[in-house]
Parts: structure tokens; C-alpha cells; sequence
């Protein structure tokens, strides 16, 4: 027999299926199910096991846990992912997932069980116990369980994702500002008396990220040529740890052409750091970091946002991000008419879609422009006389 249905109360019925003989003695073996629900749902559900094992995708419940599954499933893929994000990935499990569903059995997951984890972390989520997590920490959360249970699927150990089922609640955007162009004279005016002025003004006349940016060495940069290399990134971890690696994606691997204004103030940073080091007998050389502190140690993450935003402040330009700049540099350059092809290539955007998506704000400018262009070259090239309207 394949599989049969008994009903044992009012509105539950056992399912029981064989799953073939048990290679140590050779007895067949069944497996046993309950569904609540009519007779047509356990019907239903007795026809998808059987599909299950016919089609050699059925998996037998296991006693394994979430919590159990979990540890594994970061130890594998530890090796596979950017140090900062096995971090994260640990931080959500053991923070949040694990404590709230770590000790049920990972084929019992159900999709309302992650609904809940995400509805209560949005309202009693917090360490202090000061309100919940925000939308954005909740969907990390999701992020985390969705990728760990989509192995979890590819591995044979449950049959669908419960996470694919979910409602996960929206992010709102952060609000783009943008620098005007005197706004940045102003800032970099400020920034001169600072230590961070050519990072900063590399900063907003590159586009470049800040990982990308402190990570930067001497011999990525050609002066001459007026060209930088763009081929790590650094990141500080939750242990202070810090950690220089390659892009993520093959996009982020790319040369930036300099303004003559930047090669300018790059030489001029140059020349400072070599008379720094000459002043405390060590020599400046090519795999030293562009941007560091005096003694050649990498700056910190943290510290030069910090210094951004006191820069912004004094200079009444609250609410500007670091990473406002970039945003600031693409945007200039889309209303300049630079194709954002070009654009894509200098910020490292993995597809062109992305960068029209995020600056599709400056959309409705180039459209204007591209209107009035194309009419001017029709008609003014071809002797027509523009009709009033």
C-alpha cells in the first residue's frame, strides 16, 4: 500500500505513507502524518506526499532543530561570504532568531511562525526594551532566515521555504540629498583645515564609497595619467577587526578617471604624507594607504563619517550623509548630460537599471533637455518655422 488515510477526531485525520525498506533489515518502513482540516485537505495533502516521493524530492521529518540547523548553516557558509556579512548574518541568528524559534524542528517551521518572530520584533525588539526593531532590522532578520532555509530547501531538509510566504514590512528609502555646487565649495572651504580635506574632496569629484576609498593605496593611483584603480574595499568589524577585500562584484573593480582639480589635490596630499613620515624616519611607499592616520594605520569606518557630519554641521548642512556625496556626484553629472552609462561605470553599480532607478529623480530635467535638443536639431537644421502653440 502506497499510503493510506485514517481518521482519528472530529476534523483530524493520520496520514501514513511507505518510504521503502530500511537497508539494515530489510523491513519496509512508513512514515506517519496528521492534517487538521476535512477529509478533501488530508486527500490533498496524502496526493502531494506521495508526488514527493515518487519524484524522489520527499523529505523525512527530522528532529533537527532551527537553532541546530542555524549553527551549521553558518559554519558552511562562513567561508563563502565577506567576513562582515558572516557577522551580521551570526548577529541576527543569535540575537533574534534563535532565542524566538531555535527549538522548533526545522520541517514544523511554519510561515506564521516567521510571521510572528517579525511582528513582535517590530514591537518588543529592542535591547533596552524601548520600543521594537525598525522595518529595515526586521528584514534583515528576514533576509537572514530566507537565505539560510533556501539552503536548508537545496540541501533536501524541508521541501518549500515557509519564509517565501511571509509579509515582510516595507523600507522606506532614506531621503537623497544632494550637495548644490555651492554647497560644496563651502564644505571643502570648511574641510581645508581639516586632515580629511583630500579625502573628502576625493570623495564628492569621484563618487567613490568610503570602503573603497580607505582602502585606496598609492599605487592604485596614477597621477600622471589622472586615473585611479578601484580594487578593494575596507571594513571594520563588530570586534574591531579590520578587514580589506575585494569588491563584492565584478562592477566594483574598475578605473575612475580624476578631475585635474583632484589629481592636483592628491599630489598635494602626497607631498604632506611623505614630509609626515620623513618626520618620524619612516619612508612612504607604494602599498601604503592614500588616506590613513600619521603612522600609516588605516583610518576608521566610523571616525571619518563622524568627522563628515561635523564638517556638515558647522557649515549648516544638516542631514547630509557621507554617503550623500556619492549621490551629489552622480546626480551633478546626469544634469551635466554625461550618459549614465558612464555614470554606472565611475560609482560601480553592478547594471546601468540600477543607477537610472536611484537617480531617477534627475529624470525629469535630462527629459526637458532631450525635448528642446531634438527640436532644436530639427528645425532649426531643416529651415522649419516652430508653429505657436
Amino acid at each position: 500500500m502506497r499510503g493510506h488515510i485514517t481518521q482519528r477526531s472530529k476534523g483530524t485525520y493520520s496520514i501514513k505513507i511507505s518510504v521503502g525498506k530500511d537497508p539494515a533489515t530489510g523491513k519496509y518502513k512508513s512514515q506517519w502524518f496528521t492534517v487538521k482540516g476535512s477529509k478533501r485537505d488530508a486527500e490533498k495533502r496524502l496526493s502531494e506526499l506521495l508526488h514527493q516521493r515518487d519524484n524522489g524530492i520527499y523529505v523525512k521529518p527530522e528532529k533537527q532543530t532551527l537553532g541546530e540547523y542555524l549553527g551549521q548553516w553558518l559554519k558552511d557558509c562562513h567561508a563563502n561570504l565577506a567576513p562582515h556579512t558572516a557577522q551580521s548574518y551570526q548577529f541576527f541568528v543569535e540575537r533574534h532568531i534563535k532565542p524566538a524559534l531555535g527549538q522548533i524542528p526545522i520541517t514544523q517551521l511554519k510561515p506564521d511562525h516567521l510571521q510572528r518572530l517579525y511582528t513582535d520584533k517590530l514591537t518588543t525588539g529592542r535591547r533596552d526594551g524601548k520600543g521594537g526593531l525598525g522595518n529595515r532590522s526586521v528584514r534583515y532578520i528576514h533576509t537572514t532566515l530566507h537565505k539560510a532555509l533556501r539552503s536548508a530547501v537545496k540541501l533536501g531538509i524541508i521541501v518549500r521555504n515557509p519564509a517565501d510566504s511571509v509579509e515582510v514590512p516595507k523600507v522606506k528609502r532614506h531621503e537623497m540629498k544632494v550637495l548644490s555646487e555651492s554647497d560644496i565649495h563651502i564644505f571643502l572651504e570648511y574641510a581645508r583645515s581639516t586632515p580629511y580635506y583630500a579625502l573628502f574632496y576625493t570623495t564628492l569629484f569621484t563618487g567613490m564609497r568610503r570602503s573603497e576609498l580607505l582602502a585606496l593605496r598609492w599605487c592604485d593611483v596614477e597621477l600622471l595619467l589622472c586615473q585611479i584603480s578601484v580594487s578593494r574595499t575596507l571594513h571594520q568589524l563588530h570586534n574591531r577587526d579590520i578587514i580589506i577585500r575585494q569588491p563584492k562584484t565584478a562592477k566594483g573593480r574598475r578605473l575612475i578617471a580624476l578631475s585635474p582639480s583632484t589629481a592636483i589635490v592628491l599630489r598635494e596630499h602626497w607631498l604632506e604624507q611623505e614630509n609626515i613620515r620623513q618626520s618620524i624616519g619612516v619612508a612612504l611607499t607604494d602599498d601604503d594607504l592614500v588616506f590613513s592616520q600619521y603612522d600609516g594605520k588605516p583610518l576608521l569606518p566610523d571616525s571619518i563619517t563622524k568627522a563628515w557630519h561635523n564638517i556638515a554641521k558647522h557649515c549648516g548642512l544638516n542631514g547630509i550623509r557621507l554617503h550623500d556625496a556619492r549621490h551629489t556626484h552622480a546626480s551633478l553629472m546626469l544634469k551635466q548630460g554625461v550618459h549614465p552609462k558612464i555614470v554606472q561605470e565611475r560609482l560601480g553599480h553592478a547594471s546601468i537599471q540600477i543607477t537610472l532607478d536611484t537617480y531617477s529623480h534627475v529624470a525629469p530635467g535630462l527629459q526637458e533637455a532631450a525635448a528642446n535638443c531634438f527640436d532644436d536639431i530639427v528645425i532649426r537644421d531643416k529651415g522649419l518655422s516652430k508653429k505657436k502653440v
